[in-house]
């Protein structure tokens, strides 16, 4: 079937193509195009299917009005919530998202930015793995915008919007603190990125100050790819090796629904054997009997944040390097603690 053109829809029209032009690229008062002859243009290019050729409009004005959005997990509900709002975002701007996932694989999310510059986007939002900053670097030389979101690297100046973790971590040992408890336990992932650091650094700096020493025992790692029932199985060993602990934090909301697994398997009550709190919100926080209490991350400021920030280098085709927006965390409190 034949492409329907510009060309088609003027003959239709009885106009010449630039007449035509104007009106689907919406200038149609610089071509001072009358609001009747508008509507039959739109009317005719609409009956007839007409798509406009991306490529063509992409070489014509140097943008694709695309960004491409590179997540650490689509299934996780924070980065899932992430890139919805995002996409809503960069809808009502004009621009579309085209958005995967590196399952924090450094060569899959390489390979993912390489694939979205074929497809020449016009920036690029990114919550990058430990071993993509060299890539980064690249686009940041080849002068693409960039922002990074959720974390940053400590070695390059990138423009970034995430959330304060130390903060979000120190409201909830010391809302823990606050109730008495005294023997907290902190359970994470070996990560070595920087927002793991700065929550585990939360940790630490908040019960120094509040408890003393921290007692390396009641720190658990556990590995990134662990699978749930791996996991479920070290947060046991761990809590029955510690059966003094009387309130546990956990640093991702994954980690938090092994962690309750656990607690449901040893047929432990909350809080009346052990409180609980855990970085970022998740539904089943909230549905469950007694409910979790969570540090919940401003997702929409996240979101929205980013993506003004991306699409102003977009506009402006001038690379902002040094700014980093901290997002303030909030403590939502339910009646696990």
């Amino acid at each position: 079937m034949k492409r329907v053109s510009i060309k088609d829809i003027a003959i239709q029209a009885g106009v010449v193509p630039s007449t035509v032009s104007l009106v689907l690229n919406g200038k149609t008062k610089e071509g001072r195009i009358s609001g009747e002859l508008a509507e039959k243009i739109r009317r005719i290019a609409a009956d007839a299917g007409y798509v406009p050729n991306q490529t063509a409009v992409s070489l014509r004005t140097g943008r694709s009005k695309i960004l491409g959005l590179i997540v650490e997990d689509i299934s996780n509900v924070f980065f899932a919530t992430l890139a919805k709002v995002i996409e809503d975002r960069a809808n009502s701007l004009g621009f579309k998202i085209l958005y995967c996932s590196t399952d924090n694989d450094d060569r899959k999310g390489n390979d993912l930015i390489r694939v979205l510059l074929n497809r020449q986007v016009d920036g690029f939002l990114i919550t990058p793995s430990g071993g993509m900053m060299n890539d980064v670097m690249k686009l940041m030389d080849q002068r693409k915008p960039v922002v990074l979101m959720d974390r940053y690297f400590s070695d390059l100046e990138t423009p970034c919007v995430l959330v304060d973790n130390f903060a979000g971590v120190r409201m909830g040992i010391e809302h823990l603190v606050s109730k008495k408890y005294r023997r907290i336990a902190y359970v994470t992932n070996d990560l070595e990125q920087v927002q793991m650091f700065e929550r585990e650094r939360g940790y630490r700096e908040t019960v120094k100050i509040h408890l003393g020493e921290v007692d390396e025992k009641l720190v658990l790692k556990l590995p990134y790819h662990v699978h749930t029932e791996e996991g479920v199985k070290l947060i046991t060993a761990f809590l029955q090796a510690n059966d003094d602990v009387d309130a546990v934090f956990f640093a991702t909301n994954y980690i938090g629904i092994f962690g309750l697994e656990s607690i449901h398997q040893q047929e432990l009550a909350i809080p009346g054997d052990l409180a609980v709190v855990c970085f970022d919100d998740h539904d089943i926080f909230r549905l469950m009997l007694p409910g979790i209490t969570c540090i919940r991350q401003p997702i929409e400021e996240i979101a929205a944040a980013a993506v003004d920030l991306l699409i102003r280098q977009v506009h402006d085709n001038e690379l902002v390097i040094t700014e980093r927006q901290l997002k303030q965390p909030v403590l939502v409190l339910r009646n696990s603690s």
